[in-house]
């Protein structure tokens, strides 16, 4: 059975990037590693600080959505509820 990721990865000034994957490290690193050109390349999105799972592929792709839709304050109240630390839930996962 396939589980499926939806992340929030931050910058250390805050920036926010939602995603979705169903490979949550392989994803992680390359944004870690700016392998892929784009958003979270430009602006160093970088630290992993909220994760959810899915068994499938229809849900996660729904709350990805609704994530996304939400205005940053909302986005915030949910990181704080699981990490109010804010720390990268990634930072061990390389050597």
């Amino acid at each position: 059975m396939k589980n499926f990721h939806i992340y929030i990865m931050s910058s250390k000034t805050g920036t926010l990037y939602t995603g979705i994957t169903s490979n949550i490290k392989k994803r992680v690193y390359e944004h870690k590693n700016h392998l892929i050109p784009g958003f979270t390349d430009t602006y160093n999105v970088n630290r992993l600080v909220y994760v959810e799972i899915f068994g499938d592929a229809l849900s996660a792709i729904a709350r990805e959505k609704q994530i996304k839709r939400w205005r940053r304050e909302k986005k915030v109240k949910l990181i704080d509820s699981t990490n109010p630390k804010w720390d990268d839930l990634a930072a061990d996962w390389y050597s």
